[in-house]
This record gives C-alpha cells, sequence and structure tokens, in this order.
C-alpha cells in the first residue's frame, strides 16, 4: 500500500484529531503554542532590576541557540521518512536508532529545550525560563505518549529504551531511565 502524498496526511493529522486528540494532536499544540510564545519580549526587562544583563551569558545563549538548531537539522535528516510531529509513529516506519537517536531517544526534543535555553539566555527573561521549563513538561509527557506507541510497534524499543538516555541524561524528568 502506498502512503499518502500530503504529508499531513500521512502523519495522521485529521481535523478530527484536532478535535479528540486521536494520535496526541493536542502535545503538538502544546509545543507549537509554546515556541511560538518565545518571539514575545523578555518580561520583565532585564534592566527593570536596575542592572544590565550581562553580555557573556547573552552569547552564550545565543551560542546555545545556533547549537540546538544544528542539532534539531542532524535529528531531522536522521529520522527521514519516519518523522511526525505527532507522537504517534507512523505506520510501518521503521524504528531509528542511530546518529542522532543513538544520543539520545528525542534529540528533536532535546534541540528545541536546547534553543529555548539559549533564548531564556540571551534574553534573561523570566517570561522565557517558564516557557523553557513549560516546553521540558510538555515535551516530557509527549515524550512518554510516544514512547508507549513506538513500543507497541517495535518489540525491539524495550533494549533501546534501557540503553539510550530519553532527552536529557540524567535529568529525572527528561531521562525516566534514572527513576
Amino acid at each position: 500500500m502506498r502512503p499518502p502524498a500530503n504529508p499531513l496526511r500521512r502523519w495522521g493529522l485529521s481535523w478530527g484529531g484536532w478535535l479528540d486528540n486521536r494520535h496526541g494532536e493536542w502535545w503538538l499544540l502544546a509545543q507549537l503554542g509554546l515556541i511560538a510564545a518565545h518571539l514575545l519580549p523578555p518580561w520583565p526587562a532585564p534592566g527593570a532590576w536596575g542592572y544590565a544583563w550581562p553580555l557573556p551569558l547573552a552569547l552564550v545563549g545565543a551560542l546555545l541557540f545556533v547549537v540546538g538548531l544544528v542539532l534539531a537539522a542532524q535529528a531531522f535528516w536522521g529520522l527521514g521518512a519516519s518523522l511526525t510531529p505527532l507522537p504517534d509513529p507512523i505506520p510501518g516506519a521503521p524504528l531509528v536508532s542511530s546518529g542522532a537517536y543513538g544520543r539520545c531517544r528525542h534529540p528533536l526534543y532535546q534541540a528545541v529545550l536546547l534553543c529555548s535555553l539559549g533564548v531564556t539566555l540571551a534574553l534573561g527573561s523570566l517570561l522565557h525560563l517558564a516557557l523553557l521549563l513549560g516546553l521540558a513538561a510538555v515535551l516530557g509527557g509527549k515524550a512518554r505518549r510516544e514512547e508507549r506507541a513506538l513500543a507497541a510497534v517495535h518489540p525491539e524499543y524495550a533494549a533501546y529504551r534501557a540503553a539510550t538516555p530519553a532527552i536529557i541524561p540524567r535529568l529525572p524528568w527528561l531521562d525516566w531511565r534514572v527513576l
């Protein structure tokens, strides 16, 4: 059977799914909302507390953002035809466990968190720190749902999960092998 040419259909996106979350669409919606909110200006402004935000922290933040983009590109290319923005895998897609996926099970989520940390450090914003923490919560939950679905269709997933960090090694909410 040939997959649909339209990637939105191939990924399982549908109007009904947005209404009932059948493939985890609400996780995607929360993720996209939090990422888009990073475009908001810093709050409170770093100078509001009577001191300038340190330039070295802003530069480290910018560097982390660029590194996150590079890691995201590696993960995108490594996933290939298995790529989907939803936590439910594409039917018949192979399990990818090498390249960026040999470093951690969810390198795209890791890259998003690294970019968010970079923005937070570059701007010195408590609002963006809250967005980073919200993204960590959403991506941790989305990854758990994704892993249940992957384990159901890939018998080898259990061994991969035991040997490879989830998102951030040794951080309990983002690497549940340590729990």
